[in-house]
């Protein structure tokens, strides 16, 4: 008895997947993290049970659009922790996520949604996003530059906040390097 080797999928497949991802990047981008699913189906032009064989779940779905970005900001994290004071570095990088954070109406309530949920495909997506940040906050906390109090979730989530406020209250986005500064300065030492 041999072992096989999985097959490749079969090129309408790949060609299946391909168009569902660029479709729902654009769905996304229109209407959000809750965007509709049939939408992205009918859009790409494939039945809903072609879209749920690739993406069994919305979360599966963002989390193949959201990987590289997670990705990018775990190395921006580990890039800035060899360059820059760890304050600064940390401050850069939260700046960054928080950017990032507004890519898609709905992407903060999301990630906030997945914080807890081991299960989710976002949450696995997220951790080194996090691990990589939580790091960045460590060092800034050994430096004395953040209070001994603040943890990984508690960054996460503030951070996350300002994306929220920013969806709720498109005219208060323009604002967002203000509401991080206030945010950053209340995690300084007393």
């Amino acid at each position: 008895m041999t072992d096989e080797e999985p097959r490749a999928p079969r090129a309408d497949a790949q060609r299946n997947r391909a168009r569902i991802l660029e479709v729902a990047r654009t769905v996304v981008a229109e209407q959000g993290t809750q965007a509709s699913l049939r939408d992205v189906a009918r859009r790409a032009g494939i039945g809903l049970g072609t879209l749920y064989r690739h993406f069994p779940t919305r979360d599966e779905l963002l989390e193949t659009l959201l990987s590289d970005r997670f990705d990018r900001l775990a190395a921006r994290a580990a890039a800035l922790e060899s360059t820059r004071p760890p304050a600064d570095a940390l401050a850069q990088w939260v700046s960054d996520f928080a950017e990032g954070a507004t890519a898609y109406r709905g992407l903060a309530a999301s990630m906030l949604a997945t914080i807890e949920d081991e299960t989710s495909s976002l949450h696995a997506s997220c951790l080194a996003m996090r691990q990589a940040a939580g790091r960045l906050l460590g060092n800034a906390q050994a430096a004395g530059a953040v209070r001994a109090d603040v943890d990984g979730t508690d960054l996460f989530a503030l951070v996350n906040a300002v994306g929220w406020i920013a969806d709720q209250a498109p005219s208060l986005s323009a604002r967002r390097a203000h509401l991080l500064s206030l945010v950053l300065d209340g995690l300084k030492p007393h």
